[in-house]
């Protein structure tokens, strides 16, 4: 059915309530063709992605069709061809639904962001969208969930230090008396032994 002005279009008998005739009427002339063997396609399209289609082109008048260098017998000129925006689809996915729905002939325009579909001959055109590829996410280091936790694990931590501390304290008295028996260069290196000892305790309670 043939409408000079989408404007014409009677609203009472239109049933594909995704779509407004605007939308899918000539965008140089506003002529519309209602081609409802299509346009029950499209809306059965709509329903299973349950996101918007956006349109760039639906029907095309002869005329606006050798103004955008369309196809001889582009089948835009019989109403039952859309060009449909990518931005919030995944092209495979999308792909794979208008097939469900009963549209044949798919042309891929990646570089422009659409593809398009018709209910012509099955056929293809164009370079398909690559397939992405999936990548695992690396395990990121445990942070503490609450504030309550992280309380906790610090006072885990301080705990196991004074306790290490406690353990240096308990037998200093007896290190200090051995200490005063040894040569200066001697205490010197048991000081240091003794630091690196005590460091290597605290290391070992806090993990």
């Amino acid at each position: 059915m043939n409408y000079d002005h989408f404007a014409d279009v009677p609203m009472a008998g239109w049933r594909w309530t995704s779509f407004s005739p605007r939308e899918i009427a000539c965008k140089g002339t506003g002529q519309v063709l209602v081609n409802e063997q299509a346009l029950d396609k499209l809306q059965a399209l709509r329903d299973r992605l349950r996101k918007p289609l956006i349109l760039t082109s639906a029907y095309r008048s002869p005329e606006h069709n050798r103004k955008v260098g369309g196809a001889k017998n582009s089948r835009h000129m019989q109403g039952d061809a859309f060009d449909v925006r990518m931005d919030n689809h995944d092209p495979h996915e999308f792909e794979a639904a208008a097939r469900a729905v009963g549209f044949t002939g798919f042309g891929y325009y990646p570089k422009s962001g659409f593809m398009h579909i018709d209910t012509g001959p099955a056929r293809t055109w164009g370079t398909p969208w690559p397939q992405t590829a999936t990548t695992w996410p690396s395990e990121p280091p445990r942070q503490p969930e609450s504030v309550k936790e992280d309380r906790e694990v610090q006072a885990v931590a301080g705990a196991s230090v004074a306790g290490a501390v406690a353990v240096a304290a308990e037998h200093l008295p007896v290190a200090s008396g051995l200490l005063g028996q040894l040569a200066p260069t001697a205490q010197l290196v048991a000081i240091v032994l003794g630091a690196l000892f005590l460091a290597y305790v605290i290391y070992k309670r806090t993990k």
